[in-house]
């Protein structure tokens, strides 16, 4: 965290130290999904990181770059006609800083959806605009794919059937599914400081699954060592980043890690980001998965359904250990 004497106004948003080219992470796990080796380089780079870029994934570079230019033309709209799609909460639609209700704040604007098996929820009338729903469904219905594949993956590479054991938990009737799109707008009053805004503060997610992509700015930072060490992530706006998330954590009790992390703005250039949430119907009882234990292996967690972990999880802040209350001690 940065502090300076006099900081420009950013609206009470947390500084960070700008990164510097030592902060780049070089060995991002890459995972060809074409490969015959692609489930082994998963497992491995969830195991090591719980965080991997996924390459050669099959999904259009038009339909990527038709979605981002349909979320560019909304965030460039007149503040009170991006307002009437909000408030983020509740239930979905715009929000401007304000991450969630307790109290977390970050240099920028987006729009939180929800999704209805491969589309965009008819219960959720935002966005409006023909041309940028038609965009984002396209994208949602090709990253979920993305998604679906990559769990199934891992359920090839840890050994454990069916095939779908993992992906039916998205693909389900009822699985609660989110998609975010994320606009950081640059902060140029912080150019030359040697800090930057926070744009989304340090957080795990809570699903099983996070598939994301950006355009070409960087700003996306993984924390390794257990947070002592903060990196920052090359973009690549041809590829699809994976997190793991806290659910699947459990799933493997603990043998793949929540990858925490963070986005730090950039003073001249603007980021926009699309995250495809995977996540379980709410009462998917969520416990280590017996096959994954060993011989004499206790689980790590005691049991709760999705509904409960969610509840929990959106009623702290986004930097507190959420897991700790289902720990078993």
């Amino acid at each position: 965290m940065v502090v300076l004497a006099n900081p420009p106004v950013v609206d009470q948003i947390p500084l960070l130290r700008s990164p510097g080219p030592r902060d780049s992470f070089a060995a991002v796990p890459v995972v060809d999904l074409s490969s015959p080796g692609a489930a082994r380089a998963i497992v491995d780079a969830s195991e090591r990181f719980g965080f991997f870029k996924v390459v050669n994934h099959g999904v259009a570079g038009d339909t990527m770059e038709r979605a981002e230019t349909e979320a560019v033309k909304f965030f460039a709209q007149a503040q009170a006609d991006k307002d009437r799609a909000g408030p983020a909460y509740p239930p979905f639609g715009y929000g401007s800083k304000r991450i969630g209700l307790n109290g977390d704040m970050g240099w920028l604007e987006y729009l939180l959806l929800a999704v209805d098996s491969a589309s965009l929820s008819d219960a959720c009338t935002v966005p409006a605009a023909a041309a940028f729903r038609a965009a984002l469904n396209e994208y949602i219905t090709a990253v979920r794919k993305v998604a679906v594949r990559v769990l199934e993956a891992m359920a090839e590479g840890l050994g454990i059937a069916p095939a779908d054991a993992l992906s039916a938990m998205v693909t389900e009737q009822g699985s609660d599914q989110l998609f975010r799109v994320n606009h950081y707008p640059p902060c140029p009053a912080l150019q030359g400081l040697g800090c930057s805004a926070t744009g989304f503060g340090e957080h795990t997610d809570p699903q099983l699954i996070s598939v994301l992509r950006s355009n070409g700015t960087s700003g996306l930072q993984i924390a390794l060592r257990d947070g002592a060490q903060w990196v920052s992530v090359p973009s690549d706006r041809d590829a699809f980043f994976v997190n793991v998330g806290d659910s699947l954590q459990v799933l493997t009790n603990g043998r793949f890690r929540s990858v925490k992390h963070r986005v730090v703005t950039n003073s001249l250039m603007s980021r926009v980001s699309f995250i495809y949430f995977g996540g379980p119907p709410l009462a998917q009882r969520i416990a280590p998965l017996p096959e994954l234990l060993g011989e004499g292996e206790e689980s790590l967690y005691r049991e709760f359904t999705w509904g409960e972990y969610k509840k929990a999880a959106y009623n702290t802040r986004l930097g507190d250990n959420r897991l700790a209350q289902f720990e078993k001690k």
